[in-house]
């Protein structure tokens, strides 16, 4: 079974012609997707987008947009994650590339996402950038007040800051930037991944894998992606559906298996 756990269908990018990627998607045969919420405010959107059967979504806030209620209250994310259609907490984190929030307020937002995903049980999506030390503290310290699980998303940062997450129990998933020419110290990482905790995304409309790259990015991709995870680790294709497959359900437990 292949499966997307991080799209963003709900995006602009997708307004013209959203059904027919999602059409081209389960073509390529992915059988789910999660679509990620990138601001509460905007929890409609992505919500609309899993009436699918196939589809299903997160409640969070983006630290790019932290700014926007930097007031959240974890009880708002877990009053939200009352319904069942939405399996994890977030993406919520760290970005210090960009700083489109205060750094403060990035990790006052974080800190929330935190206490949600260890009341209600559900996974956090964690974006980290250019904040490994800082991301390092915060998940140790929320970690020791009480245990909750966490995918670190699209992870490109660097090796301590997986070693450390890992030795947390985090999951990690892989995108197309694993394909990009000169993100060997990506690969790198990749390689030193907790092989039953790995799991694939595309992220799209953003970063699209090799051949597509500077293209729109889409679901239907995703092949690409486990096909580079599998060259990196040394498995068959087989082999790489089927332990993303068993990681992503232990993770998004709340998600039947078919």
């Amino acid at each position: 079974m292949l499966i997307d756990s991080h799209v963003n269908l709900h995006a602009p990018q997708f307004d013209e012609d959203r059904a027919e990627v999602i059409e081209r998607a389960r073509a390529a045969g992915i059988a789910l997707m999660v679509n990620i919420c990138d601001r509460v405010s905007n929890y409609a959107a992505v919500r609309a987008v899993a009436e699918a059967d196939d589809i299903w979504c997160t409640i969070g806030t983006h630290p790019h947009e932290a700014k926007e209620n930097p007031e959240l209250a974890a009880q708002t994310l877990i009053d939200v994650a009352g319904d069942p259609k939405v399996v994890g907490v977030g993406e919520t984190g760290l970005d210090f590339h960009y700083d489109l929030s205060p750094r403060d307020i990035q990790a006052q937002v974080f800190r929330a996402h935190v206490a949600a995903a260890r009341e209600t049980g559900l996974p956090l999506v964690v974006h980290t950038r250019e904040a490994d030390a800082v991301m390092s503290q915060i998940i140790e310290e929320e970690y020791a007040r009480g245990p909750f699980r966490m995918l670190m998303h699209c992870y490109t940062s660097g090796a301590e800051l997986a070693a450390r997450a890992a030795a947390l129990g985090a999951w990690f998933s892989v995108s197309g930037i694993a394909t990009f020419k000169a993100a060997e110290d990506v690969r790198e990482v990749v390689a030193q991944m907790p092989a039953d905790r790995i799991i694939v995304e595309t992220d799209c409309p953003y970063l699209a894998p090799v051949p597509f790259r500077g293209r729109r990015n889409e679901p239907a991709f995703l092949p690409h992606v486990l096909a580079k995870l599998a060259e990196i680790r040394g498995w068959s294709m087989a082999e790489a559906e089927a332990r993303t497959e068993d990681a992503f359900f232990a993770l998004f437990d709340r998600i039947p298996r078919p």
